[in-house]
């Protein structure tokens, strides 16, 4: 037998009548009554020739073929809900241009970008890293994340985060176990990374005085001292938000000493003519969710670190 196209309307009421098993709580979805939805049952049955529903006191309940129309109707509507799914156009991606620093890009931003991405998948962000800050003109970045006194002409600076200097080096390091007090740290090779607070700066914070300064190992990148201190060449003078992973990895170990106060801290800019766009907004807004989590996302071990079965 074909199916008239005026049963239609007829079968969708059915469906969302079979799955609740129930005409009120079928109508309430349908926005019908449940005398309604007892109608466009009864005119199916009719032209099926066959009862959809036992009506009992207690409600309703499927019969036999009520349960074959059923499956046939569900598999139906979920066939057709996947063409119209696949009918409508993707959503238009998005970019986004963020400018940063290499060292807070690798250690902080990008273990963390997985869930901005998970959060937000129509957008494409575009990650420009470097010392220089950038021109925010056309075809320039919508944001970037500066470290340091929060006054760049022109832009419009929002708070983010601040950080704390101290001093790590290899746990793997011999001297380790000798060091008792900050000026114990000189006997260990050290190593600078053109940072504006100095070792001279952190070893005054500690209390240590009246003492010289060996030549250092130095680097342009702090990511790069911090390396290096990682392969045991010496002790650095580390911002707490880029060490924290090797930190938790225990690749770097805290030295004896306090923390300093940086007079610097991390901030979002963007241009002071332009307010952040809808995706720039979004971008801001997680950036500063994220600055509450001081942990930092660490990738999982491969199964032969972890003394697993591979």
């Amino acid at each position: 037998m074909n199916l008239r196209p005026t049963l239609l309307p007829a079968l969708g009421v059915f469906a969302v009548a079979a799955r609740h098993q129930n005409f009120a709580l079928a109508g309430a979805e349908l926005h019908l009554t449940a005398s309604a939805v007892s109608h466009h049952i009864r005119k199916l049955e009719a032209m099926l020739g066959a009862p959809l529903f036992q009506r009992h006191a207690r409600g309703v309940t499927l019969t036999t073929e009520g349960r074959q129309l059923a499956d046939a109707a569900s598999a139906a509507l979920s066939d057709l809900g996947a063409v119209a799914r696949n009918l409508r156009p993707p959503p238009e991606t998005v970019p986004l241009r963020l400018t940063t620093l290499h060292s807070i890009s690798y250690c902080w931003l990008l273990p963390r970008l997985p869930r901005f991405c998970a959060l937000h998948p129509h957008v494409r962000v575009e990650i420009h890293t470097g010392g220089a800050l950038a021109r925010f003109d056309d075809g320039g970045p919508d944001l970037g994340i500066r470290y340091g006194p929060g006054n760049w002409p022109g832009l419009t600076a929002l708070p983010l985060m601040e950080d704390a200097l101290f001093p790590v080096a290899s746990p793997a390091l011999p001297q380790l176990a000798e060091l008792r007090t900050p000026a114990d740290i000189l006997q260990l090779p050290l190593l600078s990374d053109m940072s504006p607070q100095s070792w001279r700066d952190w070893l005054r914070a500690a209390g240590v005085r009246g003492v010289r300064l060996p030549p250092m190992h130095s680097f342009s990148d702090s990511t790069e001292a911090l390396r290096a201190a990682v392969y045991g060449m010496g002790a650095v003078l580390a911002r707490k938000l880029v060490a924290q992973p090797y930190l938790q990895r225990y690749e770097l170990v805290r030295l004896p000493g306090p923390s300093m106060q940086p007079r610097f801290a991390y901030y979002i800019v963007h241009p002071e003519h332009q307010p952040p766009n809808a995706t720039a907004q979004l971008m801001i807004d997680w950036l500063r969710r994220e600055a509450l989590d001081e942990r930092t996302p660490l990738p999982p071990l491969p199964a032969e670190l972890m003394g697993l079965p591979g």
